[in-house]
């Protein structure tokens, strides 16, 4: 099937605005957008939003990558990440995880980072309960309490039980001796 710049569609679909619009816009599946002219309203979206250099947008965005390289006026939630490239400036409120403000950039309003659902899991996996460590440095659960209880292995309680950060655990083996 042929895309309507002549590119063969393999599942990605990819729109090129360079229009002056109007209102409201939302795409429930994925996309990639481009906007290189005028846009008012508001934009709700999944996948990635390139706004242009020479383009202008009086709008809240909602979306998940955002790069902005033209002018945003309007507040900003970015689920992934938002990139701010010169000479691009934004007037406005930022919600993103990850936010890169390269320099000629200009940025203007109150930004908020919020954590990642990918960075919060992993974190959630590099806590390990004393079972999960036991199996992870092959040995028996009890040695990882009387570890931590004597204050040789480095943990946290957490109530009556303990976590261990497992980059932490990795240096400990390598600084220390286990017998």
């Amino acid at each position: 099937m042929m895309g309507r710049k002549g590119k063969k569609d393999e599942g990605e679909r990819i729109l090129d605005v360079d229009a002056s619009m109007q209102g409201t816009l939302t795409f429930r599946e994925a996309v990639n957008l481009r906007i290189n002219g005028r846009f008012e309203g508001s934009l709700n979206m999944k996948g990635n939003l390139m706004i242009g250099e020479h383009a202008t947008v009086n709008a809240d965005i909602s979306g998940e990558t955002v790069v902005i390289a033209g002018k945003v006026n309007g507040n900003i939630n970015a689920v992934k990440e938002l990139k701010l490239i010169a000479p691009g400036c934004v007037v406005g409120d930022i919600r993103t995880p990850l936010l890169s403000v390269a320099e000629g950039a200009v940025f203007e309003g109150n930004c908020s980072m919020l954590s990642r659902s990918k960075h919060d899991t992993a974190s959630r996996q590099n806590v390990l309960t004393p079972e999960e460590l036991a199996k992870y440095l092959e040995v028996d659960a009890a040695l990882i309490l009387e570890w931590a209880n004597s204050g040789k292995l480095p943990g946290m309680k957490d109530g009556n039980s303990w976590r261990f950060d497992r980059l932490k655990v990795d240096e400990w083996v390598a600084t220390e001796k286990i017998k």
